[in-house]
């Protein structure tokens, strides 16, 4: 396989810095998005929108954004009970996660992105998932990367690579990572047109984007821009 990479894409603000990532290291990048039945499927009509600002904005990377692919996993939303997947309340469950977290959703991910990266002889996939700050998510953490790079290179008899630029970093770093790929033209350019919000609001600007402020995706990333501005002044 070549150094072809294929980055799972959601027009989420981490998903669009690991693009950036991916495309200032490879010559070739395409890009994967899944549709699982989402509440917040306002992200899937922000993909393009976020595609052609990067083509725009960034010529040399143009070159290199190849192809994108949009999978359909609504059978994952139909089978999946929670506040992701149904209109209902996000809240902490016994088991300590929120009710946000859909299980087996990026390991059905990871599996469906390099099974096409497999045909597009793409060796290199690349996600925006994280174990520094996030909401807990089991599927996000490195030892289910590592694990899953394993699974897929045994099961498809193949040497793909899992790369996870945001793993170890927290929210206030994943802005000045996007700063350092591509100034404050990307740094706006997250904020104008990136979706990270559970509810898919779209009405709300804020200072670091859109969205109702108030769910746990807002409040990471508010609080993350917040520090972010902080640490770039003093």
């Amino acid at each position: 396989m070549s150094d072809k990479a294929l980055v799972l894409f959601s027009a989420g603000q981490d998903s669009t810095t690991c693009l950036a990532w991916a495309l200032e290291r490879f010559d070739s990048v395409e890009t994967v998005g899944f549709d699982y039945g989402q509440r917040h499927g306002v992200e899937l009509a922000m993909r393009p929108v976020v595609l052609a600002a990067l083509r725009e904005a960034f010529p040399a990377w143009a070159g290199r954004l190849g192809e994108d692919h949009l999978v359909d996993l609504g059978i994952l939303g139909r089978i999946s009970e929670t506040s992701l997947t149904r209109d209902v309340e996000i809240t902490m469950q016994e088991n300590g996660l929120p009710n946000s977290f859909v299980p087996g959703r990026n390991l059905l991910f990871l599996t469906f992105a390099a099974t096409l990266a497999y045909r597009r002889g793409a060796r290199h996939l690349v996600t925006g998932v994280c174990e520094t700050d996030f909401s807990g998510y089991p599927d996000c953490r490195d030892d289910t990367m590592k694990a899953m790079q394993l699974a897929l290179n045994l099961g498809m008899e193949s040497r793909f690579v899992i790369h996870t630029p945001l793993m170890w970093i927290d929210k206030a770093q994943t802005w000045a990572l996007a700063r350092e790929l591509g100034g404050e033209l990307l740094v706006d350019l997250v904020r104008e047109h990136t979706h990270t919000c559970y509810n898919g609001d779209r009405s709300h600007r804020h200072d670091w984007g859109y969205g109702c402020g108030t769910c746990p995706a807002c409040e990471l990333r508010s609080s993350g821009y917040r520090r972010f501005v902080a640490e770039s002044a003093s």
